[in-house]
């Protein structure tokens, strides 16, 4: 038979990292509460759990790096909130923030959790960040509890 290994849904004793934009703070703030929830239901304790505030979405990945690269996470979720406008502006910022969160991981060894909503409108972040279609930050949470304890199996 196969050794198979899985990640299970068990907080505690991991240690937390979490980077949130302060852009569109209104809804960051729904997705952090999100990922704290999940965090605590599943037997983490908030004080492992280290928040970094970033003034956007573009600031992320140097944060979350500097935070992976400090040996004190077993995962860092990365959570914000980034709206289509009227210019090229969101493929970019998407485009970064995507590749910088992806890298890290590779680099690091560590988790690095991309809890990032991208929309074409508020309405459609609302619905993502805590209303009708869930929360991308307590979905965040849950893959970095999983992924955090699959690392320590692997």
């Amino acid at each position: 038979m196969a050794n198979i290994f899985e990640g299970k849904l068990i907080a505690s004793g991991l240690k937390f990292g979490v980077v949130v934009s302060r852009f569109n703070e209104f809804m960051t703030n729904r997705l952090l509460e999100g990922a704290m929830d999940v965090i605590i239901r599943h037997g983490g304790n908030s004080d492992d759990v280290d928040v970094v505030w970033v003034p956007g979405g573009m600031e992320i990945p140097v944060a979350a790096k500097k935070i992976a690269s400090s040996n004190k996470y077993d995962a860092i979720i990365c959570l914000a909130v980034v709206i289509r406008g009227g210019t090229p502006h969101f493929e970019h910022v998407c485009n970064s923030l995507t590749r910088g969160i992806g890298t890290i991981s590779l680099e690091t060894g560590v988790p690095v959790i991309y809890g990032v909503i991208t929309a074409d409108s508020i309405d459609q972040a609302i619905e993502r960040a805590g209303t009708k279609a869930g929360n991308k930050g307590a979905d965040a949470a849950s893959t970095a509890i999983e992924m955090a304890n699959l690392m320590k199996q692997i």
